[in-house]
């Protein structure tokens, strides 16, 4: 910072200064790495719902996973996960989740993870209660797996995205 008068000057350039703006200068990057097994029944039950199938990242959201990484972007599911899909009752239930403006965003809504309701009826995990850190785990993983899947999806030859 420069001092001019009695007021400082903030440096037009943030990189010069040394201010990288990334998350982990001011929070420490937590290692997400979803455990869970997701059966491969889910996929071919996904697959044959017109509705989920018609999900797909666009290039806005597949820039934005390219650029922040997998590992950030599940860090950002972990933590919508916690607050929107785990509380027993949660807020908004059925509209919690947008439609975009987050790769995990089209994730849920592409694997039925998007409220309480969808989770029971893809996943057999009822509502009414908590969801335990297992659950948690398990949900996460699926969002890994199709984000993965449309990342590979976005850089095979000869595909659309």
């Amino acid at each position: 910072m420069q001092w001019v008068g009695h007021w400082q000057k903030q440096p037009d350039d943030p990189i010069k200064s040394g201010m990288t703006g990334f998350q982990d200068d001011l929070f420490p990057r937590r290692n997400v790495a979803p455990r869970a097994e997701v059966p491969a029944a889910l996929w071919e039950k996904l697959a044959r719902s017109a509705f989920r199938r018609r999900f797909h990242l666009n290039a806005q959201d597949r820039a934005y996973l390219q650029e922040k990484g997998l590992s950030l972007v599940l860090e950002h599911g972990q933590d919508f996960i916690a607050r929107r899909l785990a509380p027993a009752s949660p807020l908004k239930d059925g509209r919690q989740t947008p439609w975009k403006g987050h790769p995990v965003f089209v994730a849920q809504h592409a694997t039925g993870t998007c409220c309480r309701s969808c989770l029971a009826k893809w996943h057999a995990l009822p509502s009414g209660r908590c969801l335990s850190e297992a659950e948690q785990d398990y949900i996460l993983s699926v969002l890994a797996q199709w984000l993965a899947r449309e990342l590979a999806r976005s850089q095979a030859p000869g595909t659309e995205a």
